[in-house]
């Protein structure tokens, strides 16, 4: 009985190492498939000879590009509802497309009824394909549903290529849907680059379908 049964798990042995190379294999492929994405091809082959011919940059390395971007939601005003700071992170969570990270307060402050280590907002920082898929989405679908959207400032820049921009309504976003936000709010979004200029910086972004305000 014992040799029948260790016969048995022999047999199946083999079989379980296949189904689990296999696996391997399909998710291997596909990682390859969505190495690439619509705003990174767009970013290689149209965005880097278009810098590399206006600023005449000698290395495809001196071309500036996007690095991280920061998703930053204060959310001082509820910091004592649970239900709704895990409503509101939650959503971050929907628009990034990453899980959040949760800030807390470093010291306490009275005026402001805030303890030390109280749970005061939420953050999300993007890199590779998540970067570009939020910035995708930012500038061809979220930003022209702002009401009477006229363009973003061109003077948020920080003075070392890295631009700054504030959304009032979490709505503007396909993923949130009207029906179950409990409360409209905003969020900041802070695009870190690898440009040394902000004129690099904004050339950067322009390329890439940021709209901002004529002068």
């Amino acid at each position: 009985m014992a040799n029948d049964k260790e016969k048995v798990e022999k047999a199946k042995a083999p079989v379980k190492e296949t189904a689990v190379a296999t696996k391997k294999k399909e998710k291997t492929a596909e990682v390859s498939r969505t190495s690439e994405n619509r705003m990174r091809d767009f970013y290689k082959k149209t965005v880097v000879p278009q810098l590399m011919k206006e600023f005449a940059f000698g290395n495809v390395n001196q071309v500036p590009r996007l690095e991280k971007i920061t998703l930053n939601m204060r959310l001082g005003d509820i910091k004592e509802n649970s239900k709704s700071v895990n409503l509101a992170m939650d959503e971050l969570k929907l628009i990034s497309g990453q899980k959040t990270v949760a800030t807390k307060a470093r010291k306490s402050l009275s005026n402001w009824k805030i303890r030390e280590g109280m749970l005061i907002g939420s953050k999300v920082t993007l890199r590779g394909n998540r970067m570009y898929d939020f910035y995708d989405k930012l500038v061809s679908i979220a930003l022209p549903r702002v009401r009477d959207f006229r363009g973003v400032s061109p003077k948020s820049f920080d003075g070392r290529g890295n631009y700054a921009l504030g959304v009032k309504e979490q709505l503007i976003f396909p993923e949130i849907s009207y029906d179950k936000v409990e409360k409209v709010r905003g969020f900041d979004i802070c695009i870190v680059t690898s440009a040394n200029t902000d004129e690099h910086a904004k050339a950067l972004l322009k390329a890439m379908g940021m709209p901002f305000k004529a002068n």
